[in-house]
């Protein structure tokens, strides 16, 4: 996994929680890598599920919830530097819809072992779209969260819909239609 996931990460901790939230989540979790990361380094997914874990023991706050709002968090990240991909796009549901044919693509260009998710878009309208998430991190929330700022971001509502094809989250349907 990219470190400016966990860089990202950290800083939303300390943001909504504090620096003492951040410490005590990496000193609770036995992590290869102590905690120290760069945005440009890569770090075994198994640390980002001890940290999630650590914060989710610590506030009562699910994992879902966590990466919902980390989704939401990374999505500025995106805004700042990476403003041009954005302005590429007029409409939320155009943008989501070339996650895979374009917005990937960028991404691998800049981080190629980039370990993405796959989005199979199923139907497109200009009002809705359905697509199908697979990745074996189950980050299906995180997801959510990106979707929700790129509504937001377009001046636009949705109602997004989740159903689990695999129960374990490694495959998800996302029903979105544009309010």
């Amino acid at each position: 996994m990219k470190g400016i996931v966990f860089t990202e990460f950290l800083d939303l901790v300390e943001d909504k929680f504090g620096l003492e939230m951040v410490d005590k989540i990496i000193s609770q979790s036995k992590l290869e890598s102590e905690g120290v990361y760069t945005s440009i380094g890569t770090y075994k997914f198994s640390e980002m599920l001890q940290l999630l874990q650590n914060l989710n023991d610590n506030t009562g706050i699910s994992i879902n919830d966590l990466l919902l709002t980390y989704g939401e968090h990374f999505f500025s990240v995106i805004e700042s530097s990476y403003s041009g991909l954005l302005a590429t796009y007029k409409d939320p549901i155009e943008m989501l819809s070339s996650i895979e044919n374009h917005i990937h693509v960028e991404v691998r260009k800049i981080y190629p072992d980039a370990e993405l998710p796959v989005f199979i878009v199923e139907e497109k309208t200009k009002d809705s779209l359905v697509m199908i998430y697979k990745s074996s991190r189950a980050m299906y929330y995180f997801g959510l969260g990106l979707m929700n700022k790129t509504f937001q971001h377009f001046g636009s509502t949705a109602e997004i819909v989740l159903e689990k094809i695999k129960e374990d989250g490694t495959e998800v349907k996302f029903i979105i239609n544009k309010s």
